[in-house]
């Protein structure tokens, strides 16, 4: 079908059902999808040939100039996808799947020792797990699969069969792809690891260790409270404990698991362990339940092989990737799988830790605050989780059960096992920055001002330390002043001269410019 005129799309307003900001001609990807019918999850980005006289970018589309224009062919389109779009490996599959063997073979057969030819043979028994008749032909020097100038690559190895080094940065059974954007370029390049180390080493251990205290405490809490939990306080240290001995223990599904009852607490009413029905995130219809999905998660049959691949993912590849690379992947694979009842959240923000303690990226003992982060930026951290799920949605057949859940119709695996994961670097990124740059110094800050205050204060007046916290409470929430409230009951016994040294060496430690005093 494929040398058929008039299977890849012509001029055009449209493609893939998203508009075009001129008239022009689908290409790579785009061609692929609208050509052979794909039912894919669509790339962040499309490509298409335009009029114009240089490359420009508008709304979701790349629009190139006439000179790059591919031959409407299979190789055509395949050759311009991966030499200018990289590689989207759920499109490629489907795309052999639908040509099968002889269309692919033909492709290579034509330019044997071509890179592109190559490297569509190689990706195509890499995917598919089966190998086409093209043994004996000739190659040249080796290409990679990856072009590691692109997209993020692991430093791979030699398929001699392909002539290709195969530096995907996983395995056929979970291989997210991350572009390399300015953005991503820049954390790569911070040196974020070193500062933290910078800070812990010139920072007294005591102070350290305190600190330490409260961000876990304060991860804890926050991870609890995006998923809009008000809980217990003993739940939360019980968490907070299992957050600080994140890296510990090697992922495995028993460790998940042992991770679902600690979170859940209560297991009455939540099935514990891999659920054996659908799910998704989202509301119901309020007159007939019908779901409203936001996302949906992988199905039950897919989920076993989804963590299996998840797993040995971190337990291998993950090992040549950047630690906050690695993080994001293993992090946000998990929460699309969403493999179980309840609990799905918060686990995955611990795989976030539990990558980075592994890899020996904190500071011993210190556990960055990243829920937290994550809850002051919650309103972006559902636009990253969306990014993907806007797109997959489209591509998931389902119908309504009798509960009010979801059943997936279609085969949808791959597309948790291959997404574009550059967004998701890009905010974990972000958040890991935020927490050395700011939090971490901010908090050893805070507790040698504490500290100076405490001191001073008890050159002043005795008090325990329960009252101590009290007055600086009151002190902290009325910027550096006690109320008139607060010196009429908890401390109408200090003296008008006392209350003055207290508010001046408050402000002074703390610097806080002097003012009228509030209620």
């Amino acid at each position: 079908m494929e040398g058929k005129k008039g299977i890849f799309p012509d001029l055009t307003t449209h493609c893939c059902d998203i508009p075009l900001p001129e008239k022009g001609h689908p290409a790579g990807y785009a061609a692929l999808i609208e050509g052979y019918g794909l039912t894919v999850p669509r790339p962040r980005t499309l490509t298409a040939i335009g009029s114009g006289s240089r490359i420009s970018e508008r709304d979701c589309w790349r629009i190139f100039t006439s000179n790059y224009q591919p031959e409407s062919t299979l190789e055509g389109h395949l050759t311009f996808a991966l030499k200018h779009e990289g590689l989207d490996l759920a499109i490629l599959k489907r795309v052999f799947q639908t040509v099968g063997p002889r269309k692919v073979e033909e492709v290579v057969r034509a330019k044997p020792s071509g890179a592109y030819a190559r490297r569509i043979w190689f990706l195509y028994e890499w995917l598919l797990g089966k190998e086409l008749d093209l043994s004996g032909m000739e190659k040249r020097s080796y290409v990679s699969a990856v072009d590691p100038k692109m997209q993020v690559s692991a430093p791979g190895k030699n398929s001699t069969r392909h002539g290709v080094r195969n530096n995907l940065p996983g395995t056929p059974d979970f291989c997210p792809m991350v572009f390399r954007t300015r953005a991503i370029e820049k954390f790569l390049a911070m040196g974020l690891r070193e500062r933290a180390e910078s800070v812990v080493d010139r920072t007294p251990r005591d102070l350290v260790n305190r600190a330490a205290a409260f961000m876990l405490l304060n991860d804890s809490r926050s991870s609890f409270e995006i998923e809009g939990e008000n809980v217990s306080r003993d739940r939360i240290q019980r968490w907070s404990q299992v957050i600080g001995e994140a890296g510990r223990q090697p992922l495995t599904l028993d460790e998940l698991i042992r991770l679902q009852k600690i979170v859940i607490g209560d297991e009455r009413f939540v099935r514990i362990g891999v659920r054996e029905d659908g799910v998704f995130v989202g509301e119901h219809d309020r007159a007939d339940r019908t779901p409203i999905p936001d996302h949906i998660g992988a199905r039950p049959e897919d989920i076993i092989p989804l963590l299996d691949g998840l797993i040995a993912f971190d337990q291998n590849a993950a090992q040549e990737l950047d630690p906050v690379v690695a993080a994001a992947l293993i992090g946000f694979g998990f929460i699309y799988v969403h493999p179980f009842e309840d609990g799905n959240g918060r686990i995955h923000r611990y795989l976030f830790h539990h990558t980075l303690a592994q890899r020996g990226f904190n500071p011993p003992g210190i556990v960055f605050p990243i829920s937290s982060v994550i809850l002051n930026r919650i309103d972006r951290y559902r636009e990253v989780l969306e990014d993907y799920s806007k797109r997959l949605l489209p591509t998931i057949e389902w119908k309504s059960t009798d509960k009010g859940n979801v059943e997936v119709l279609n085969d949808t695996s791959d597309f948790y096992r291959f997404f574009d994961a550059t967004p998701h670097v890009e905010f974990l990124y972000s958040c890991v920055q935020q927490a050395i740059d700011h939090d971490l110094p901010n908090e050893t800050r805070f507790l040698h001002r504490f500290d100076a205050f405490k001191k001073a204060v008890a050159g002043i007046v005795d008090m325990p330390n329960r009252t101590f916290d009290l007055l600086f409470r009151f002190l902290d929430q009325n910027e550096g002043r006690l109320s008139k409230r607060a010196l009429n009951k908890e401390f109408a016994r200090l003296r008008e001269e006392e209350v003055e040294r207290i508010e001046d060496v408050y402000r002074d430690v703390f610097g806080i410019a002097d003012q009228a005093g509030g209620e």
